[in-house]
């Protein structure tokens, strides 16, 4: 009998039962599934660094002739998992080819990021016996969900698209269906395969079965900051609204004044939020934020007058503001696994910790030199680690914000004090107060390191952005 398909691929997350099922899968006698093929720091499976003859510099260079290994090698159906962050190379390849098929494992990513910062707290990532089971309560950070979100919505959306404008259709399955045999059996069908199974595996456990209220030690919290989120979204992780290319959920708007400001990440954002906050004495806690394309709209049409606007940072400054801010620092985890590739596959030097007295200028010109150099093979699509919204070119963020709006005024840093308040009197505010400076994270500064090298360097990153907005050589020694 021919098959449908020549191999599988199970779009997933971190902690979305992505392994448990992948065991389910393998008890059938014509399917196997090879994990995490594509993910940056192993291959397949954890502590396993080789797979049909590939290495992991092999990989690097033939992503695709793995893939086709893989088919050949496999009796029956072979099938392998993908995250946001692994290979983009092979999510361009994969997704419009037919002869994949697509599974689409999802869970409410909140579940997702409490049982991530539980399993991180533990050490514990799979269970196979209760008596083993290790339990902690953890505190929910907003600004690690949201950095969350910001890296699954598009990644999520990319699927979506990719899937209509092919014509294809992907079995979809929620985290809560796993355990569920006939649903099990029906994902069998869709693959092609003609066995059945009576029950899934029963090797892996659900480690934090109880409610969140006992899992979150500021639960309480946790739930006023996520009331204005989608609640309709969050189970079903491919329909999440609004789409994340526009970035709609990061626009703060004004609740009085007509003022709409689109960040952009590594750019200044919080002078600008203070600035806004000072206006009619609202405070920044009471701009409007996480809004929907809904809420926008509605925003637009209150404030007829109003002024969107966003802020440009100089190329040279934004990618060292996003190396200190990302990289750097050991205290943001959505960035723990581009930090520990960097340092692994791309010897970017850095320690595993904070910074501390030991780290010198010329270690952070060192450092910050290898990171542009990894950034121009990133930003080309030839690295395996995704293209972030923190480096991606200013130029391609905006683009992604004309698909809902463009906003009417692209400031530069270096004009927020003239132009921000000319904007805030175009929209109608009197009293408006002064625009304070952005202060710069990191050890060192700058101009201790610049030099021409660097500039070049950023240049070949980042030309788009010196063509379209006019960015003049760095010039602040």
């Amino acid at each position: 009998m021919t098959r449908p398909f020549d191999a599988f691929v199970l779009f997933a997350e971190m902690r979305t039962g992505s392994n448990y099922l992948e065991d389910s899968l393998n008890a059938f006698p014509d399917i196997t599934c090879y994990g995490e093929v594509y993910n940056p720091t192993f291959l397949g499976h954890h502590n396993r660094f080789e797979l049909f003859g590939y290495d992991m510099e092999r990989r690097e260079k033939d992503p695709l002739g793995l893939l086709d290994r893989m088919i050949e090698a496999t009796d029956g159906i072979a099938g392998f998992r993908l995250f946001h962050d692994h290979d983009d190379r092979v999510v361009d390849a994969v997704l419009p080819n037919r002869r994949i098929a697509k599974v689409i494992l999802t869970r409410n990513p909140l579940e997702s990021y409490v049982s991530r910062k539980i399993a991180s707290e533990t050490g514990q990532w799979r269970l196979t016996d209760m008596k083993n089971a290790r339990t902690a309560k953890i505190r929910f950070d907003a600004g690690e969900f949201d950095d969350l979100l910001d890296a699954l919505i598009p990644f999520q959306d990319r699927l979506r698209h990719g899937l209509q404008v092919s014509g294809q259709t992907a079995f979809h399955i929620r985290y809560e269906d796993i355990n569920d045999p006939e649903i099990l059996n029906g994902l069998a069908r869709y693959l092609g395969s003609a066995a059945e199974v009576e029950k899934t595996s029963q090797k892996l456990k659900k480690q934090n079965p109880s409610d969140l209220r006992d899992k979150v030690e500021n639960y309480d919290e946790m739930v006023a900051e996520l009331q204005n989120l989608d609640r309709f979204g969050l189970d079903r992780a491919p329909d999440y609204e609004p789409p994340r290319q526009a970035g709609v959920p990061g626009y703060v708007a004004h609740p009085e004044a007509g003022l709409l400001f689109m960040p952009i990440k590594g750019a200044p954002e919080t002078a600008v939020l203070d600035w806004m906050g000072k206006i009619g004495g609202v405070g920044r806690d009471n701009l409007l934020r996480k809004m929907s394309q809904k809420d926008l709209r509605a925003w637009m049409k209150a404030h007829p007058d109003y002024r969107s606007f966003t802020v440009l940072r100089h190329p040279v400054l934004r990618a060292h503001v996003v190396f200190n801010r990302f990289i750097l620092p050991n205290d943001r985890p959505i960035y723990a696994d581009p930090r520990k590739i960097l340092r692994q596959r791309y010897n970017l030097p850095i320690p595993n910790h904070a910074p501390d007295e030991s780290w010198t200028a010329e270690h952070h010109k060192e450092a910050f030199a290898v990171f542009l150099g990894f950034l121009k093979g990133n930003l080309a699509g030839q690295t395996s680690i995704r293209v972030d919204n923190a480096w991606a070119s200013q130029t391609g963020l905006l683009q992604g914000m004309s698909t809902v709006a463009l906003p009417q005024a692209t400031v530069h840093e270096d004009d927020m004090a003239t132009m921000l308040p000319m904007l805030a009197r175009a929209a109608g505010v009197e009293d408006v107060p002064d625009v304070g400076a952005e202060a710069l994270p990191g050890p060192v500064a700058l101009d201790a390191i610049y030099d021409g090298k660097i500039e070049k360097a950023v240049i070949e990153v980042y030309r788009r952005d010196y063509l379209n907005f006019g960015f003049p050589r760095w010039n602040r020694r």
